[in-house]
Parts: structure tokens; sequence; C-alpha cells
């Protein structure tokens, strides 16, 4: 499975990466913000995607709804601050599959991961 990290803090992504090291996963791009995040979709063709909601030059929700828009079989794995229910509620419309709160253990997201990619 292809897997592009996008997220602005570079802690979160090392953990991720880290997190799914064991699971079969390719990391095929590491974004910090939104903008790179699709230059990359677009380069690397990801099978999935971790996706933060909160970065610069474009935000989650944006990038979510790009790239379903090009790709709707992509799953997307939000991985978030913002708990409200609302930005929750609309990243699964817009197409991600899963919504994953931070902080989180790597339990959590190997556990979100394989549900996301199993739908």
């Amino acid at each position: 499975m292809k897997l592009l990290i996008a997220d602005d803090s570079a802690i979160i992504r090392m953990a991720i990466e880290r997190s799914l090291a064991n699971e079969g996963v390719e990391i095929v791009g590491v974004a910090p913000n939104g903008k790179v995040a699709m230059e990359l979709f677009e380069a690397c063709t990801p099978d999935a995607v971790t996706m933060d909601i909160t970065m610069p030059e474009m935000n989650g929700l944006e990038c979510i709804e790009r790239i379903i828009k090009a790709r709707p079989q992509v799953k997307i794995l939000v991985i978030t601050a913002l708990t409200t229910e609302s930005v929750a509620l609309q990243a699964l419309k817009l197409g991600a599959r899963s919504v994953l709160t931070k902080p989180f253990t790597s339990d959590s997201l190997r556990a979100a991961y394989l549900e996301m990619i199993s739908v």
C-alpha cells in the first residue's frame, strides 16, 4: 500500500512513519502543507493518505475534496487535533474514510489505518 503523509508537524509525520513501518506500507511522500500534499499526490499516486486538517497554504479539507475528485478510490485517514464533530463530519462527507484525533498512540493509529484500508 503506497501512503502519502500530510501534516505540518515533523514530529507527527515521523510518528506516523514509525507507527506504520511494519504494516506493509510504502511511504511515497511526506508533505508539510496542503500545497505540497497535492503536488506529491499527483506525482506519487498513493493508495492511501493520512491528512491533517489544519495546515498552511491549503487546509486538509480542501485537499480531501481535490483528492477525491481526482481519484475517488483513494483512502484517506484524517489525523487531527480538531475534535469538533462538525469538522469530522465535513471530512467524512468530502470522502475521508476515517478520523483519528491527536494525540494518538501507535496502537490507535495502526488500528485506524488497518480499518481504513479494509473499507
